[in-house]
């Protein structure tokens, strides 16, 4: 698979669905030249957004959808993830960070997200992620 510069992919929410994406941020990699570092924060970041959207948003229903966005726009990189599902309230996310949720094992993709990449945007309230990252051609 070549990304264009602008691509979509769309995916049943079953986890072995991930292999096409982990393939898409591959070919993104190589195509723009990335290094290791931005290549595993992307990797990262996207399949935990579409791991979330499959999990959350699709609550593991392999009937529903989830498109897999990638464009270049004012020098990123940028990935987004919809899912079917009816979103979430991600300004009120629990900070993971917390001593109160360090032993939760939930609660850590939007913030790895956010930390991994150079911006994040919701729209659709909360069923659609943009994930950007800082491309110098």
């Amino acid at each position: 698979m070549i990304p264009a510069k602008n691509q979509t992919l769309k995916i049943n929410s079953h986890p072995q669905s991930l292999r096409l994406v982990e393939r898409l941020v591959e070919d993104v990699s190589q195509i723009y030249n990335l290094n290791e570092d931005c290549y595993g924060n992307m990797l990262i970041a996207v399949t935990e957004a579409v791991n979330n959207a499959i999990f959350h948003g699709n609550q593991n229903n392999p009937e529903k959808l989830i498109k897999i966005g990638f464009e270049v726009n004012d020098g990123q990189l940028v990935f987004s993830v919809t899912d079917e599902g009816p979103g979430f309230d991600f300004q009120s996310l629990p900070d993971p960070t917390d001593p109160n949720n360090v032993d939760k094992l939930n609660g850590r993709g939007v913030f790895l997200m956010s930390s991994l990449s150079d911006s994040i945007k919701f729209d659709n309230n909360g069923s659609k992620v943009s994930i950007g990252f800082k491309y110098h051609a």
